[in-house]
C-alpha cells in the first residue's frame, strides 16, 4: 500500500502508539487527522506537529463519530481510518469478584470494540470511494492469550480480532479496494502500561513494524512477542497461558 499523499485518521492521537503513528505517517507523506477526548494534550500535539488536523471526539459515544464524520467529510474525507483508540483498566480494580468489574467492562468493550464499529460503519463508504482505502484495527497480544488480571480487556480484543477477520473476508467477496490490517502488539511502553513490570516494546518499534507491513499489503501484522506467543499457542496452550499469567499477577488478583 502506498502511504504517501494518503489522508489517515487516526483515533486516539495523542499520546502513545496514536503519537508515534502521527510521527511516521507524516514522515512517509501522508496527511494525518487525529482524534482525541482531551482538548489540551490534542493542542499539544497540533503545537507539536502544524500541519496535521485535530479534532475532539469520543469514540465510545455515537453522536461524536457522526459529527467527527461531518467534519472529516467537509475536509475532503480520508483513505485509512487507524482504529487505534483503547482504554484498559486498573488491574487492581478489575478482579472478575470486584464491584467496579461491570462498569469497568461496559467501558472497555464500548471504546475498543463497538467504537470500532461505530466508525467502521460510518467512514466504509467513503474508502470504498477511495482508489485505495484501508481499515487498521489495533487488537493485542491478548487476542491470543487472555490475562487473568484483564479479563474484559482481553475479551474485547478477542472480538475486535474476530470481527477484523470476518471484516476482511467480506469486502473481499464483495471485490472491495478497502484492505483492512490488523496491528498485534506485545506490552508497549505507554502510559496505559505504566504500572506494569513486563518487557515492553517502545511505540517508534511497534509503528515501524506497522508502516513495514502497510507497504507490504502483511494484513495481519504480528509484532515482537506476539509473533512467538501466537506459534507456542498453537501447540502448547497451557504454556501460553502461563506466559502471560506470571505468579505475581496471580498475587495481585488475589490482593
Amino acid at each position: 500500500m502506498e502511504l504517501k499523499g494518503k489522508t489517515i485518521l487516526i483515533t486516539g492521537g495523542t499520546a502513545g502508539i496514536g503519537l508515534e503513528s502521527v510521527k511516521q505517517f507524516l514522515a512517509n507523506g501522508a496527511k494525518v487527522i487525529i482524534t482525541g477526548r482531551n482538548q489540551v494534550r490534542l493542542d499539544e500535539v497540533k503545537k507539536k506537529y502544524p500541519n496535521i488536523t485535530t479534532i475532539k471526539s469520543d469514540v465510545s459515544k455515537a453522536d461524536d463519530v457522526i459529527q467527527l464524520y461531518k467534519q472529516v467529510k467537509e475536509l475532503g474525507g480520508i483513505d485509512i481510518l487507524y482504529n487505534n483508540a483503547g482504554v484498559l483498566s486498573d488491574p487492581i480494580n478489575l478482579g472478575l469478584t470486584n464491584d467496579k468489574h461491570i462498569q469497568n467492562a461496559e467501558n472497555e468493550i464500548n471504546v475498543n470494540y463497538l467504537g470500532v464499529i461505530r466508525l467502521n460503519n460510518l467512514f466504509l463508504d467513503m474508502l470504498k470511494s477511495r482508489k485505495e482505502g484501508a481499515i487498521i484495527n489495533t487488537t493485542s497480544i491478548l487476542s491470543y492469550v487472555p490475562s487473568i488480571l484483564e479479563a474484559t480487556y482481553s475479551a474485547s480484543k478477542v472480538a475486535l480480532r474476530f470481527y477484523t477477520e470476518t471484516l476482511r473476508v467480506h469486502l473481499q467477496v464483495l471485490n472491495s479496494n478497502v484492505k483492512v490490517f490488523e496491528l498485534l502488539p506485545p506490552v508497549v511502553a505507554t502510559e496505559m502500561t505504566a504500572s506494569r513490570k513486563d518487557k515492553k516494546m517502545t511505540p517508534e518499534k511497534l509503528v515501524n513494524a506497522l508502516i513495514s507491513g502497510l507497504k507490504k499489503d502483511k494484513f495481519t501484522i504480528r509484532v515482537g512477542d506476539t509473533k512467538l506467543l501466537y506459534v507456542i499457542n498453537r501447540f502448547f496452550p497451557k504454556i501460553a497461558f502461563g506466559i502471560i499469567n506470571s505468579a505475581n499477577s496471580k498475587i495481585l488478583l488475589r490482593n
